[in-house]
């Protein structure tokens, strides 16, 4: 995707939560082990709605800051993850998969920090905290809810 505006960039972010819930589900019916397809199936449900989160953002934020042009984003390291899903967590155990979604999770936070500090406009800066912070949290809740599974 060509990404000039901080608009495009959040319909990439919200396109990447959207295709990691695509594949996780899709995983979770492949998976041999009943734990890791209650996990896959979790996580799915959680990137849906992550998905749905970050779609609100665009709908209620300031329309000046999602025009902003993203100038400096493609001197960001991309976002790595599996954008073709060949099943790939149907083939990692439990651990495999939290570290690889926990990954992705983390990239996504580097890429808002460090467009937080490029932000040229006060309301676009603020959109990428607003989301910097919802990611954060997220994050913080699946890990919650992750560790709950491994105690089971």
């Amino acid at each position: 995707m060509d990404i000039k505006t901080f608009g495009q960039l959040i319909d990439w972010t919200r396109d990447l939560h959207s295709h990691l819930a695509s594949c996780l589900s899709h995983c979770a019916t492949k998976h041999e082990e009943e734990r890791a397809r209650a996990l896959l199936d979790y996580l799915a449900a959680h990137e849906s709605e992550i998905e749905r989160i970050v779609n609100e953002f665009e709908h209620q934020w300031d329309k000046k800051a999602l025009e902003t042009r993203v100038y400096d984003y493609l001197s960001h390291n991309p976002i790595k993850t599996h954008r073709t899903c060949d099943e790939p967590y149907a083939k990692l155990d439990f651990d495999g998969i939290c570290r690889e979604v926990f990954d992705f999770h983390d990239q996504i936070i580097d890429l808002y920090k460090t467009l937080i500090g490029k932000a040229e406009i006060p309301e676009a800066k603020e959109l990428f905290e607003s989301l910097l912070a919802m990611e954060e949290n997220e994050s913080m809740r699946l890990a919650r809810q992750v560790g709950r599974m491994q105690d089971l």
